[in-house]
């Protein structure tokens, strides 16, 4: 393999794909980054796979020869990072000794590397459910929900997010016991041909690791909003295509709990304010909260039109706030963990947002109000002594 490229192409292209090359791999080569180069397309292509998450890109070269190597993807990366942008890189390889040689305009290097028939191939789909999706509307998807999800591994399928595909619209949920966020989204399908515009899509859920999800998202940033993304599943693996770039995931096993089940079907006590007055208050009572134990406490009277917000952060101090609010309901004070609530209320794309809740043991929801977007989030409030 003998080829000519940009500097600046190949760092950016090796930095994506290394996002998918495992800190810990089980084989040698798993921790290497795949480079193959293509004289018929001019297209060098790298390949990170962790044989959880797959990430493969393509940059142009000058190819003066087909082939392939494996180098490892750190020593390499950050040779490569280091190296000037002013003039071409030249990158030889000899399989007999599976080593590389790359040329620069400041000096030489040799990278030992492994060769590319130990690299095990990325897995695409070529059968089951394909669908084309608008980048916009996945990616809000994602990031909606993504911080709601577990981050113990001893709960491996709450360590993800379930995506719904039902007709045209997408649910996408995640919970990690403590919370749940769920949000609706409709057309989020595109390019169906009419033929298939009055065809039933079957519906069927997976459930996505939220490490990986991390690296779709910044994948979909990149994306020309106004280009549908290629989506594939069979048999647990998930592929997402958009012109030079492919990421491939292995869905979590198992079937994802029925977080229906835990919405109240009505609610006693309505709150209605001011989303960024409310983050605000927060913020600021969170700086005392975090040095206890994160603690809050919203305390309503249906006498007035405020909230009270505070907590008791012991041996360092107290602080309250009041909000106006609309208020529906008796009286009563419920408390949460502060950062829960920031996490949640800075998702919602909404001026104004309810509270709902029955009492303050039971699960309280917060939802955009006038909002054309149908998010919940509800969170298990923190059992409090008078």
């Amino acid at each position: 393999m003998k080829l000519s490229c940009s500097q600046s192409d190949l760092n950016t292209a090796l930095q994506l794909v290394s996002r998918a090359v495992s800190s810990r791999p089980t084989h040698p080569v798993l921790a290497n980054v795949l480079l193959a180069a293509d004289e018929v397309t001019g297209k060098l292509r790298l390949t990170g796979f962790d044989l959880s998450l797959g990430i493969q890109t393509s940059i142009s070269a000058a190819i003066e020869s087909s082939g392939a190597i494996t180098l490892p993807a750190k020593l390499f990366g950050e040779i490569i990072s280091k190296l000037s942008n002013d003039s071409p890189l030249v990158l030889a390889s000899d399989e007999t000794s599976q080593q590389a040689e790359l040329i620069s305009k400041s000096g030489t290097y040799q990278v030992r590397g492994m060769v590319a028939d130990d690299f095990p191939d990325l897995p695409l789909v070529e059968s089951g459910t394909s669908l084309k999706l608008n980048p916009l509307s996945l990616s809000n998807a994602i990031r909606s929900t993504l911080f709601a999800s577990s981050t113990d591994d001893a709960k491996q399928l709450l360590t993800g997010v379930n995506l719904t595909f039902d007709g045209y619209g997408i649910e996408s949920a995640a919970t990690d016991g403590h919370r749940l966020a769920v949000l609706n989204l409709n057309n989020i399908l595109l390019d169906l041909k009419e033929t298939d515009k009055n065809t039933d899509i079957e519906k069927f859920s997976i459930t996505l690791p939220s490490k990986s999800l991390r690296e779709v998202d910044k994948f979909l940033s990149s994306c020309d909003i106004n280009e549908p993304i290629n989506f594939f599943i069979d048999k647990g693996q998930v592929v997402f295509i958009s012109s030079d770039e492919i990421i491939t995931i292995r869905a979590l096993e198992g079937n994802y709990p029925n977080y229906s089940q835990l919405l109240p079907e009505t609610f006693e006590n309505v709150l209605e304010f001011n989303r960024k007055e409310f983050i605000a208050s927060l913020e600021r009572i969170a700086v005392l909260a975090d040095q206890h134990n994160n603690v809050i406490k919203v305390t309503t009277d249906s006498s007035t039109n405020l909230i009270k917000i505070s907590t008791d952060a012991q041996d360092i101090g107290t602080g309250n706030e009041s909000l106006p609010v609309s208020f529906k309901g008796e009286s009563f004070q419920i408390a949460f963990n502060v950062r829960y609530l920031l996490d949640g209320l800075k998702v919602i794309d909404s001026n104004y947002i309810k509270l709902s809740c029955n009492s303050p043991t039971t699960p309280a929801v917060f939802s955009p109000i006038n909002s054309d977007v149908n998010f919940i989030y509800l969170v298990m409030p923190i059992q409090i002594r008078n």
